[in-house]
Formats: C-alpha cells, structure tokens, sequence
C-alpha cells in the first residue's frame, strides 16, 4: 500500500486507468460483434427492431456498467415525429387486455405512457396487439416479442456456444462468453427522441456556471431516449446527452476526468466489485457532475489529491444517505430501489478509505 501523497502515485494509478481501458475495449469489441450479428438478423424478421451497429471505436449504444454488466440500447424502427402528450388520460388495462375497476398508478419519476398517436408517423405494427393496448405502445409487449426473437436468433445465428439466455430476469437479459470473461448483457428496445428534451428533465433548474450555457444547448440537442425497461411505463434515458457533457469536461485543463477514471477503478477493485455491483459507472458517473456543478472553477480541479477525495467524500455522502439525485430529472432518486445492506456495506468501505487514503498498487 501506499498514501495518496506519494510523488508516483498519480502516474501509477493513471497506468492501471489505462490499462483498464484497454481490457475493457476489448471485450466490449467481441461483445458488439456478438449483439451487432445477434440483431441484424432480428431486424430481418421484425422491421421494427434495428441492428445495435458496429462501431470501430465509441458505440453510443453500449453502456459498460460495470467490466462484467453492459446495458445496450436496441434502436426501434417506425416511430417518427415526437410530441409530448398533451392531456392525461387514464388506464384501466391489463398486460392481457382485460380491464381494471382502478386506473393503473401514473409514472413517477423517470417514468412516462407511451401513445402510438404521439408520433406523426408509425408503422403499421406499432398498431397490433402484440405490443398495442388502447392506442399505448406497451413496454411489457414489446419485451415479450423482443424476447422470443433473441431466443430465435441466438439459435439460427448458431450462438448457442457463445450467447445464452439469462433466466430470471424481467428484462431481456444474455449472457456473452468473451475471451477475458462472461459478460452480463441487458438488451433493451429503445425508442430514440432526437433533438427535443424532455418535459420531465427541467434542467439546469437556473442559472449556473457549470455547465456553460452554450454547452446545456448542445447537451439538449441530443435529446432522450425512452427505454422499455418496466411493465406499463416507458423510461426515461440521457445516454447521448450525458456523454456529451462527459467528452467535454476538461476544455479548461481540469483533472476531473481523470478523478472520475481513478475512483471508478477503485470502485471496481475495493469498494464495490463483482458482476453485479450495487453501485455502477452510471452513478459515478452522476455524482461526477453533481460535483462538478458544484465547483465549477479551474481551481478546483487542478490538484489531483484534493479534487479526488473531494469527489470521494460526495460519493460516500450519497451511498450513506441512499440518495442519489438523477442529474437532468431531479426528482429521481437513483438508489430508490437499490439493497440497503449493499449499500451500506460499500459506506462503510468509503469510510475506511477516506480515514486514511490509502490506495493500493496491486
């Protein structure tokens, strides 16, 4: 072990970031090549559902939650020209079509309905029963087809050795043999929402000096996604708009990327690791830019030591409390559903650490 203080430290922590990232691209190469044959060939029999496509270097469709859990993002065809709902009406369905003598709950949070007559331009089948009830595009639906086509490919692209189904998840969920490890993949139908931004996301709430104005601009002209991750509601995304304000973080000089790189690398190895970690590259992630709102000077991010464990102490702040706030919908807690004793056990490793930084070279 050695202290944060030591003179080589950043550069021997920069070399584990670095080769981290080359591990990682890696198995996110062999992953995309495996989902990208995987979808072609369910675009071939569902119009409505669109290759993941290949990319020689960043893939906006692929999230690396963690090195052995990737979400990806499966584009969905026929649903043009977007409008926000403009009267609330109630449900009374079922996911069978039968109905309820009560409304079904209204979507909270990161939560919304999804009407076919929202897009001035649809295909035929986002009118069918398979995915339809009562003119809304039900996520459910669309998931219990999403699913019996991954089965159906995995076997006509002959991945039964490489590709396999996970049992007992909601969601649509494979398990991908890469040459390193196994990979968790969650596959998710994703309606893309271009250029508009959503009602829901009432950001920045004023005015502040991180990001800069001109840069919130940019970051809403990527719109939102909408994911089918839950049985009535759609959820909301910012995969494209987040990444924005990710590839531009250091324009000053800053070191903020390289705090965010060296705690998620912690992360991974000592305060929460495993396949399925309760806290993900996605919740760095945000305590990142909550961080950076905070301090959004250069001067804050020019001594490495001091801006890390500034960065350290909200993450722990936030596990400790089970709070953490959506960085565009404020209202969502994004540790609402997660175990508290997880939780509370990666708390009381940010503790440990952060009474005496140590960081370990192994």
């Amino acid at each position: 072990m050695k202290s944060l203080t030591a003179g080589n430290l950043e550069d021997c922590l920069l070399d584990q970031v670095d080769l981290r990232r080359q591990w990682i691209s890696q198995i996110v190469e062999e992953v995309q090549k495996v989902i990208h044959h995987l979808t072609t060939e369910i675009s071939t029999r569902d119009i409505r559902f669109q290759a993941v496509p290949y990319s020689g270097t960043y893939n906006g469709n692929i999230k690396v939650l963690a090195p052995s859990q990737f979400l990806i993002t499966v584009p969905l065809k026929g649903l043009a020209g977007y409008r926000e709902a403009e009267e609330q009406r109630w449900r009374y369905y079922t996911l069978r079509g039968a109905r309820l003598p009560c409304p079904l709950r209204d979507p909270e949070g990161l939560q919304q309905w999804l009407a076919v007559g929202q897009f001035t331009k649809s295909l035929w089948q986002w009118h069918e029963a398979d995915v339809n009830i009562e003119g809304d595009i039900v996520p459910a639906k669309v998931l219990q087809v999403f699913r019996k086509l991954v089965e159906n490919a995995i076997g006509t692209c002959h991945l039964s050795g490489k590709v396999s189904m996970l049992a007992n998840c909601p969601a649509v969920c494979v398990a991908v043999e890469a040459s390193s490890r196994q990979v968790e993949v969650e596959l998710v139908p994703a309606v893309e929402i271009p250029t508009i931004w959503s009602k829901k996301a009432q950001w920045p709430p004023c005015l502040k000096r991180w990001p800069s104005p001109e840069r919130v601009e940019c970051t809403k002209s990527f719109g939102f996604t909408l994911l089918a991750g839950s049985s009535y509601h759609w959820q909301l995304s910012f995969l494209k708009a987040e990444q924005v304000l990710l590839e531009q973080l250091d324009e000053d000089g800053g070191c903020r990327r390289k705090c965010f790189q060296v705690m998620r690398q912690m992360k991974e190895d000592v305060w929460c690791p495993g396949k399925r970690p309760v806290i993900t590259s996605h919740h760095l992630q945000t305590v990142l830019f909550w961080t950076c709102e905070k301090y959004p000077h250069l001067k804050d991010w020019q001594v490495f030591r001091k801006a890390f464990l500034r960065l350290v102490r909200k993450l722990h702040k936030c596990v400790s409390q089970r709070f953490l706030k959506h960085y565009f919908v404020r209202k969502s807690n994004l540790l609402q559903h997660a175990s508290s004793c997880e939780l509370d056990a990666v708390a009381q490793k940010l503790a440990f650490f952060l009474k005496d930084p140590q960081i370990s070279l192994a």
